[in-house]
This record gives structure tokens, sequence and C-alpha cells, in this order.
């Protein structure tokens, strides 16, 4: 039984395309020993030995599953059990080693949520989207705003379009407890490249710093998994002069689920108010809304966005949306560079038109991996 079910792994892990150097090794160290244990009757009862191949052939990473096999061999060669041990005794040993990793999910990497795995403070990380969208397509642009100080100057209906969005955990474990903050930075722009006869400038950029706490949890929900809740502040201006000047200060609280491949994101907030001296956008929140839904799912190297905001209101509805597609692109050997597909319909796309309803295109890369 023991030989059968090992000859079988091994040959399911022959068939693996990218078989390394280090794994072959790793399996004949693996082999070796299980020969030498079979003259040995002070070494792994078969039901031990069965548990443990079956853990480790249920990992999907090939690095992890090869390091779960280096640890059993060893496990097999450098501590026999008594020889006087029974089947028993051995699966209840073997119900006491800890569970192999099978992978960290996709929200759980991007926030550091794996107490078992080294987790590290003032480490700059991706935020939201990083990506360049070289050409743009806006169906309905906004030319009643001048482009800058230049009064002639207006918007053309194609543009690039490119994002800058990093975060850095500044103090981790906040009390003794499952709290996390983070201070996160993106940059939004929007670039008239092909605009040259008002010298290609740039149209609009959005900056955004935040700060907030992040509570690690695990809960179940509505059939997905409750893995963070964010809470904190955030700024967003475009840094400009009147009467250009748009700006809004706001309390963030975010909710992050997982399923699967599939992430959802549900965001609130609630706007600090400004003496009306200082309110360079006193209705934003007539246009942008109270909060936004997002989902992301991945599907082997494809992600696929979706996200809604609305303004809630019955009889002025206004609102947004965004659909976002990163394929796989073949011709480069590059895994964290993909190409990019972003559709964009409705109010708040950037503070300068946070009141006008674009309808926009763009066509790119992505420049993380998802």
């Amino acid at each position: 039984m023991v030989y059968t079910v090992v000859f079988e792994h091994v040959m399911n892990y022959s068939a693996c395309k990218r078989e390394q150097r280090t794994g072959r090794l790793s399996m004949m160290v693996f082999l070796l020993a299980l020969l030498f244990s079979s003259h040995y009757s002070g070494l792994l009862c078969a039901n031990e030995l069965d548990a443990g191949l079956a853990k480790c052939s249920g990992i999907n990473d090939p690095k992890e599953r090869l390091e779960c096999f280096d640890a059993l061999a060893r496990r097999t060669s450098e501590q026999p059990l008594p020889q006087d041990i029974s089947c028993q005794q051995s699966e209840e040993i073997t119900k006491e080693m800890p569970e192999p990793q099978t992978g960290l999910s996709i929200i759980a990497k991007q926030w550091d949520l794996d107490k078992s795995r080294p987790r590290n403070a003032l480490r700059v990380r991706l935020y939201r989207q990083n990506y360049f969208l070289p050409y743009t397509y806006n169906a309905t642009p906004n030319k009643s705003e001048a482009l800058d100080m230049d009064s002639n100057a207006r918007a053309q209906n194609t543009e690039a379009e490119f994002q800058l969005s990093l975060k850095m955990k500044v103090w981790q474990d906040l009390f003794g407890k499952d709290v996390d903050i983070w201070f996160a930075y993106t940059q939004h722009s929007f670039w008239q490249v092909y605009n040259t006869a008002f010298s290609a400038p740039f149209r609009e950029t959005n900056y955004e710093p935040e700060l907030f706490l992040t509570f690690r949890t695990d809960y179940p929900f509505l059939g997905l998994r409750g893995r963070l809740i964010n809470i904190g502040l955030n700024h967003q201006s475009n840094g400009r002069s009147e009467p250009l000047s748009r700006s809004w200060n706001r309390i963030v609280a975010t909710a992050g689920f997982e399923r699967g491949g599939l992430n959802v994101f549900l965001k609130a907030w609630y706007r600090l108010s400004e003496s009306s001296q200082e309110d360079d956008n006193p209705d934003i929140s007539r246009y942008m809304g109270y909060g936004e839904l997002q989902g992301i799912y991945y599907w082997h190297r494809h992600r696929f966005g979706a996200t809604v905001r609305n303004n809630l209101h019955m009889h002025d509805n206004k609102g947004a949306f965004q659909l976002d597609w990163a394929l796989p692109l073949t011709f480069i050997k590059m895994e964290q560079f993909s190409g990019y597909i972003q559709y964009f319909n409705g109010y708040g796309e950037s503070l300068l038109d946070y009141n006008r309803s674009n309808n926009r295109i763009g066509f790119g890369f992505m420049l993380t991996d998802w």
C-alpha cells in the first residue's frame, strides 16, 4: 500500500511541466529514505506515512509541495518511532503534525494577514491598481474647463492615463492585538499627450494620501469569508489653484471579503465638512455618493473587476461604474506585467470632472502582479 501510493505520487510529480533539478533531488532523497525505512521496523507506520503523503500531494504550489515532501523525508530518516508503537498511536502523532501551507489567498498576501509567516512593517507594498493606459478615448470630455492657465486650451477626446498606488505598514500588532496601522498614497493622472497644439499638458492629477487602521478578521458572511476591516482618514485633492482647485476629506471604512478567486470590497465614507470659504466643491457628495462596491475575480492569470458607486438618491440618482480586465501577454515573459482594458461610465472619474459624466475606454498595461 505504502509503495503504491509513493509510486503514484512520484509519477504525478514527474509529469509536471516545470520540474526543477532541486525537485528531482528532493524526490530521490525521499525515495531513498523510504527504501531505507523498509528494512527497519523503527520508522514511520504505514498509516502515518500515507497521511503525510496525502497532505503533501494536496498542496497546489510546487515549491511548498517540495518543502512538504522534504520535511516528510527528514522525518522518516531522522526521527524514527519506537519499534513497539502501534499504528493507532502513529495516527494520533500524525494528527498532531501541523497542516502544510496550501498557499495564501490574494487578500492575505496583499495585507500581510498570515501570522504564521514573517510579517514585516516599514515595507513598501502595492495598494490599488498600478497601470499605464497609453490610449484612452472619452466620448464626453469636459470641455467647459480650461486645461491650465491658457483660457483657450481645451481637452481632446484622446489622452493617456496612469495610476501609481503604494502602501506601507507603519505599525503592526497594535497593543498586541490583530490591528495594524497603514499609510497609503495613490496618484491618478490624465495626460493630454496627443494634444500637441497646447504643448501636451497634464489635464488633471489627483493626489490621495490615506492613514488607516486595519483590523484582521476571519468570519463567515453570506457565503464569503470576512478578512479585514479598514477605518481611517482620506484626503484627495488635485493640487491646483482657483478656479480649478478641488479637494475633500473623508472618514472611510472598508470591509474585505473573499471566496476562492473572488474578492469583494464594500466601502463607505463620510465627508468632513469645510467652511464655505474653503470648500471648492460643496456638492461633491451628490455626484460621488457615499460608498462603492468592488468585486475582483482571479481566473488563472486573468483578473476581472467591477466597481459600482452611487449616491442612493431616488429622484436625483447619480453614480458611476468601472469594468476592468487584466489579461496575460504571452509574448512578454513577465508575470508582473499584463495587458489591461478599462471602461468607465459616470461621475467622479477625476476631481476636476466630479460633476461631469464621462464615458471612457482605455487600453494599456497593468504594472503589478494581481
